[in-house]
């Protein structure tokens, strides 16, 4: 029974430090966008990071021709 009055209190202070913890999470918006960052791997808007001397020619003709994206970059 003296084990019920040491794990009440040590519970209690569980459940609190848990409230506090998601309302600190939920205040600083850790859950404010759960789709975005998913979608955003899908789309490639980077630059390519190959080095110039390991493309093929046929990579370096491709990037040589300018596109959309080259003129007007996202921000």
């Amino acid at each position: 029974m003296q084990i019920v009055m040491i794990l009440v209190p040590v519970m209690l202070i569980l459940v609190a430090l848990g409230v506090v913890l998601f309302s600190w999470a939920v205040k600083n918006g850790q859950y404010d966008d759960l789709e975005g960052p998913a979608h955003r791997i899908l789309f490639d808007d980077d630059k390519d990071m190959i080095p110039d001397d390991a493309k093929t020619s046929a990579e370096r003709e491709r990037d040589d021709t300018p596109t959309d994206t080259d003129e007007n970059p996202r921000h």
